[in-house]
């Protein structure tokens, strides 16, 4: 029996699940409280200039069949150990960032005040004890289930925002301005990590492979592209949708977002139940929960499957088995987040901060790498990037070494 078109879908919806989290629920929503509509631009500029490096994921995937990761490999190894550097330098700090807003939600939804450490690894566990049973697939589509309700409850509160009677006062509007250095800051930080970080390019070549192994053939390339293509303008939908409840919400109210993860977690349920009303209060919070306990979940799965078989590229003959290396690196991610956690954690907003302008410092490296691999010998000439997504992808690269740039320049002169 012919396998549906729809029934391919997946890797794409995988790549919402991972990239709907801190740079929607609390980037975009800080950027609308703060300056207004004032970052739209930010966002849709982000989303634009970001598409090819992520695009080259599934892209590559589907065309040899195989993950991004052998296209750094005809590279030669320096590409390898260049992305095995990179993601083991940042992996503890994105996944101490996703795990501590989960653990603000959970704070806030069950009254429990332990520290948020202790609810951070309390959550890693349960993340570990999941994989450890094989059960991520059944989450996984939980997971689609719960983006369509986060959805849903997103726009209808946004369109019932605009109708609230939220007051606002001059003095509290405040206007993005490119001369003022914490506004300048704050931007990187929205872009660091809008729609996500680009690590999720590799993390989706990889669910791809495994989705034409489950589903026992390739995805065709128009297919994995149209999949591709529904998760990543639907986060930017999302993201616009998110913006617009900070700035219709709270902006101009005088209202300061908080920084801790338990306070902020209960400003954000708070929007939507004052546009809904209180009946939505357990419907968004499970929402809200569910989205980054997904997107936590695939951060801890996702650093391990991608790194065994980096890990494995680099030993050659003498790897290991596969699986345990990927228990080894799950572990090292688990007990790493912890560490970071326990003595580096002051408050949620200046770990998610530190957290998204590493990504962006190391986002054109990434960039260059996926370039490079999707218009090498390992790609056929036909399945490659057209002229548009080449000359955007060349633009893409000059942004983000620019934008790395200066804000290497703008830390620099706080010393």
């Amino acid at each position: 029996m012919k396998t549906k078109w729809y029934e391919l879908l997946g890797p794409g919806l995988l790549y919402a699940g991972a990239a709907i989290g801190v740079s929607h629920l609390v980037q975009s929503t800080r950027a609308g409280a703060e300056f207004g509509y004032g970052l739209v631009w930010a966002v849709l500029l982000a989303n634009l200039l970001k598409y090819p490096f992520f695009e080259m994921g599934p892209r590559y995937a589907a065309s040899t069949g195989r993950s991004l990761l052998y296209g750094y490999q005809a590279l030669g190894k320096w590409s390898l150990y260049l992305f095995l550097a990179i993601t083991v330098g940042t992996m503890f700090i994105i996944q101490a960032a996703v795990t501590v807003v989960t653990a603000g939600l959970v704070s806030e939804i069950t009254g429990v005040g332990f520290q948020p450490w202790v609810i951070s690894t309390i959550l890693l566990v349960l993340c570990l004890g999941i994989l450890l049973l094989g059960k991520y697939t059944v989450l996984d589509k939980v997971m689609k289930l719960i983006i369509v309700i986060l959805s849903i409850t997103t726009v209808v509160a946004l369109i019932a925002s605009f109708t609230g009677n939220n007051e606002k006062y001059v003095e509290h509007m405040i206007s993005f301005s490119f001369s003022n250095k914490t506004h300048m800051l704050f931007l990187i930080a929205l872009m660091g990590w809008m729609p996500g970080p680009l690590d999720i390019s590799v993390w989706h070549s990889v669910w791809t492979v495994e989705k034409n192994t489950a589903m026992q053939q390739k995805i065709p390339l128009k297919v994995a592209l149209l999949d591709f293509k529904i998760g990543y303008w639907g986060t930017l939908i999302l993201a616009l949708c998110f913006l617009g409840l900070g700035a219709s919400a709270i902006y101009g109210s005088g209202i300061q977002l908080e920084e801790s993860g338990g306070a902020f977690a209960k400003q954000l349920i708070n929007i939507y139940t004052t546009s809904l009303g209180k009946w939505a209060y357990f419907i968004i919070a499970i929402a809200a929960f569910t989205t980054m306990f997904s997107t936590t979940l695939t951060c801890l799965d996702a650093f391990p499957r991608v790194l065994s078989p980096t890990t494995e590229m680099l030993l050659g003959d003498k790897k290991p088995n596969n699986q345990s290396l990927y228990w080894i690196w799950i572990l090292t991610v688990v007990i790493g987040t912890v560490i970071v956690l326990l003595f580096f954690l002051t408050n949620m907003k200046s770990m998610v901060d530190f957290a998204t302008k590493v990504a962006f410092i190391t986002s054109p490296i990434l960039a260059i790498l996926n370039y490079l691999a999707i218009n090498g010998d390992t790609m056929l000439k036909e399945n490659k990037p057209n002229l548009f997504l080449r000359v955007l992808s060349w633009v893409g690269i000059v942004y983000l070494v620019g934008f790395s740039i200066y804000f290497i320049y703008l830390t620099l002169g706080e010393f």
